[in-house]
């Protein structure tokens, strides 16, 4: 899959509609009880870029955008203003946010994830998209130097440390990230008119997996 390492304007991201969504197959058996089952171990966004539209010079920036990933040709990054922390959107990131693994003193590669918990429950989500700059390490709560102590792939989300961490050796890391994501239509219809009036267009993004 073809993929551009560079993010949507954020500033046009910001207010867009989206989320995660889920694919479940329901199934009403006759005694009225249910089995559901989901053939997704992970969830899929999906945001509408057209509602972050504020002026004719932000219309232009998205046609050009467009352009430049030839439509849904060219996957792309996405900032997720609802969800691009390893840490709560009110807090800056640390890099004991998140536990990703622990060591077995032979791997020396691991995915950055967030877990999402809820009560007893939880959702490991894989980060393949963190943001340059952003990625902190740790390694049995202490904290280490990128570049010395490990080294992040940007594009794929897997940090790789000099050495094989020991075993039991508890692994976090804190980051920002942004969501792959492709356009979903081939087309952008706009009007002048119709935008002067409020009309936004609907531009429709769907996350890929990479």
């Amino acid at each position: 899959m073809s993929f551009h390492e560079v993010r949507f304007p954020a500033t046009l991201s910001f207010g867009s509609v989206g989320g995660p969504q889920r694919r479940t197959e329901v199934v009403t058996l006759v005694n009225g009880f249910e089995e559901r089952n989901t053939p997704w171990a992970h969830s899929r966004r999906r945001y509408d870029a057209g509602v972050g539209m504020r002026s004719l010079d932000d219309v232009e920036t998205l046609i050009a955008f467009f352009e430049a990933r030839r439509g849904q040709l060219h996957g792309f990054r996405w900032k997720d203003w609802s969800d691009y922390k390893s840490c709560p959107a009110s807090q800056d990131v640390d890099y004991r946010d998140q536990v990703i693994a622990h060591g077995d003193d032979v791997t020396a590669a691991f995915q950055l994830a967030k877990t999402y918990h809820s009560g007893p429950h939880s959702y490991e989500r894989p980060i393949r998209k963190p943001v340059q700059g952003s990625v902190k390490v740790g390694l049995g709560g202490d904290g280490l130097v990128e570049g010395v102590d490990y080294e992040v792939d940007l594009p794929s989300g897997v940090v790789t440390f000099a050495h094989p961490p020991n075993q039991g050796t508890e692994i976090t890391a804190g980051f920002e990230f942004d969501v792959p994501v492709r356009f979903d239509a081939d087309s952008i219809q706009t009007s002048v008119a119709s935008f002067k009036a409020g009309d936004l267009p609907n531009v429709p993004v769907i996350e890929v997996r990479v």
